[in-house]
């Protein structure tokens, strides 16, 4: 019996020093659009050994002639600071609307969107759009758009704010106080919003 504590003691430790081998931050925003809060962004960064995994949810309710109900989920993995994998799934009122699948393989990027493949991408990744929102971009000229499977323009506009173009292009802005992010305008194509952050 002893000897079963004693096991049943040292798998609880070891579940604790693993558990410690991973740290994570989580970041909170409203959706506001023309004053009202129509949704939450939630977004969490967890560092695992070699790894950094991403995380973003983004739900968001409002009228638009009718009512409508987005959500944006991102699931994105980093290793050495390179792109390993990144999985983006939208809903419109809780149908499939988009999906975008990237992976990295061999000594390229394979693109997969809604189910069939869009291209091959051989530039290495570096930075992609989730993490705008916990590192201010600087020295970046461009980011990976996980969502549309192709490179978006980073523009500086001075006083840590810089402009992020997309490929058809849209035009989001990011404001950032010390590094933090702390505010930004966005097109989403289906709705114009803001995401504030809550912490």
């Amino acid at each position: 019996m002893q000897i079963f504590k004693t096991l049943i003691w040292i798998s609880c430790f070891m579940l604790l020093v693993g558990s410690k081998n991973s740290t994570e931050k989580n970041l909170y925003f409203d959706v506001v659009h023309n004053g009202n809060v129509i949704g939450s962004l939630n977004a969490t960064k967890t560092f695992k050994n070699s790894m950094i995994y991403y995380q973003s949810s983004t739900t968001i309710e409002t009228r638009i002639i009718k009512e409508v109900k987005v959500n944006y989920k991102y699931d994105v993995a980093f290793e050495n600071n390179m792109l390993e994998s990144s999985n983006v799934d939208i809903t419109v009122n809780e149908k499939p609307h988009a999906k975008t699948h990237t992976l990295w393989h061999n000594s390229d990027y394979q693109v997969i969107k809604d189910g069939e493949d869009k291209e091959t991408l051989t530039d290495s990744i570096n930075y992609a759009t989730i993490q705008l929102y916990f590192k201010e971009p600087k020295h970046i000229e461009k980011c990976y758009s996980e969502q549309d499977g192709s490179f978006n323009t980073i523009k500086p506009l001075g006083n840590h704010r810089y402009k992020k173009i997309n490929s058809k292009g849209r035009e989001n802005i990011y404001y950032y106080k010390n590094g933090v992010l702390k505010k930004a305008t966005i097109d989403g194509g289906l709705i114009k919003f803001e995401i504030v952050a809550k912490n």
